[in-house]
Parts: structure tokens; C-alpha cells; sequence
């Protein structure tokens, strides 16, 4: 066999011996897909967050280490390139898709469009079809007795469980600032039980990553998918209150019946 050829300080490349399978394996640990962990998730995501944003003049919007980050059609493209006397390769990632294209090519890189920009043009869209297509498979907890009621935050804002179709929970939003500035087809979310009275939440339709209100915005990209945790039942069967650890919202309790709002 040929014997390895030494790089020097080209060595952080990755010598020239990787493989586009042996970077798709380093992408699905990334994008936590690989069969085993070999990364803790906040370890993962410190790695792949932008540092700094840098000026027009520069080829990337923003920088991390070691990536260049572009957006594309409203996704963060993390990316990094490369090139040895004769090769060049591509490793790119959009961790919110959980997708990745990886590209080793023999010569330069070709002019004109960017390779990496055109493929995306066609998988980005094609993977959002696809979601929105899918089936959702909620799954209803064993009794929605302890559930069902109405609910506040401190006074400020109001919620109603009920059972919705095929036995799962749905949650609605309600309350004279939330129905001033919320549009109601947003105030809706369906619960997916999980186990011992923790639901996931669950946006049923499409919606937008950042709901803009005026000179405020809500990040609905962050709520779904935030776990609900009921508290214990009590004498009569009933869970008094929840908290949503992940939205830092705590003693959202139980009131005896829907309120009334006098203007």
C-alpha cells in the first residue's frame, strides 16, 4: 500500500484520508441521529452557535468555531470548506432539518453557482413538504379527568383544557390580552402524553418560527416541543396546576371554573 502522506500543519483538515461516509457519521452526531451518543446535546449546541455577525464585506453572515453560517430560505446553513492541493470538500449542516450535505470533489471547485446553495434550493423545500404531509401521532393519556379545567398564570394569563378528537388534549389560550394580540389560530396547542403526567406540546398546524406583534415578537419555534409537567392529583382526582420548565413558567394552577373579563 501507498504509504500516508503527512500533511504538516494541513493536519486539522482531517488528513486527506476521510471518506464522505466517515463525514456523514461526524454530521449525525451533530445533528444527534447516530445510534450512540457521543456528544452531551448542550455540548452540541454550544458547538454549533453562531459567535459573531459579521459585516456585508464578508463572504458568511455569521461566524462560529469553526463554522461559516449562511442563512437560506429561512434556515441557519452551518458550514465549513476546505481545500488540499488537488481536492476540495464541503461539510455543511441545517441542524433545525436535521440535514446535512457533504461533498468531496477531485480538482477545484466549480465557478459559477455554489453547489452547496444549488442543492439546498431543492432539499430544503422538498424536506418542509414532507413535514407538513406527515401524519402527527398524538397519544391521549389514560383519563383526561384530571386534566380537563381551566388554568392561569398569575392572573394574567388564562387556559382551558378539553378533550379533542381521538382522546387527545387541546389547550387554548384565552384572556383579554391574549385575544388582543395573539391571532386565534395560534392560541391553540394539542398535548402529547408522554408518561406520569408529562405532556409534550404540539402545534398541529404549520406556523411561524417568530409570531411578530407590533414592536413584540413570540418565539412559537420554542414552545413547541416544551414538555408540561402536571402536578400530583389530590382528593378528588385532579391535577391542581402544571409547570413548563423549558418556557421558565411555574405554578400555572387550577381555577374552579372559566372566568368572566369586564371591560
Amino acid at each position: 500500500p501507498a504509504p500516508l502522506y503527512d500533511l504538516g500543519w494541513y493536519r486539522p483538515s482531517g488528513q486527506m484520508y476521510s471518506t464522505a461516509a466517515d463525514l456523514a457519521k461526524l454530521a449525525m452526531v451533530f445533528l444527534g441521529t447516530y445510534h450512540r451518543r457521543l456528544l452531551e446535546p448542550d455540548t452540541v449546541k454550544t458547538m454549533l452557535t453562531p459567535l459573531f455577525k459579521c459585516s456585508t464585506e464578508y463572504f458568511a453572515n455569521k461566524t462560529g468555531t469553526p463554522w461559516e453560517i449562511n442563512e437560506q430560505l429561512g434556515y441557519d446553513v452551518i458550514r465549513k470548506d476546505g481545500d488540499l492541493d488537488g481536492y476540495s470538500a464541503t461539510f455543511s449542516l441545517i441542524p433545525k432539518l436535521r440535514l446535512s450535505f457533504i461533498a468531496l470533489m477531485a480538482g477545484p471547485r466549480p465557478q459559477g453557482r455554489d453547489i452547496v446553495t444549488q442543492t439546498y434550493e431543492y432539499l430544503i423545500p422538498a424536506m418542509e413538504t414532507a413535514f407538513r404531509e406527515a401524519e402527527k401521532s398524538l397519544i391521549p393519556p389514560p383519563s383526561s379527568v384530571p386534566y380537563v379545567g381551566y388554568y392561569t398564570y398569575s392572573n394574567l394569563t388564562f387556559y382551558e383544557i378539553r378533550v379533542g378528537p381521538g382522546g387527545v388534549l387541546v389547550m387554548q389560550q384565552f384572556g383579554p390580552h391574549v385575544e388582543k394580540l395573539i391571532p386565534e389560530k395560534y392560541r391553540t396547542i394539542k398535548l402529547h402524553y408522554l408518561e406520569d403526567r408529562v405532556f409534550q406540546v404540539v402545534f398541529d398546524k404549520e406556523f411561524p418560527c417568530v409570531l411578530h406583534l407590533g414592536s413584540a415578537s413570540i418565539s412559537l419555534e420554542t414552545q413547541d416541543g416544551q414538555l408540561f409537567n402536571f402536578y400530583p392529583f389530590d382528593r378528588k382526582g385532579l391535577s391542581p396546576g402544571f409547570d413548563v420548565p423549558g418556557l421558565n413558567t411555574y405554578n400555572v394552577v387550577r381555577v374552579l371554573r372559566k372566568p368572566v373579563f369586564y371591560s
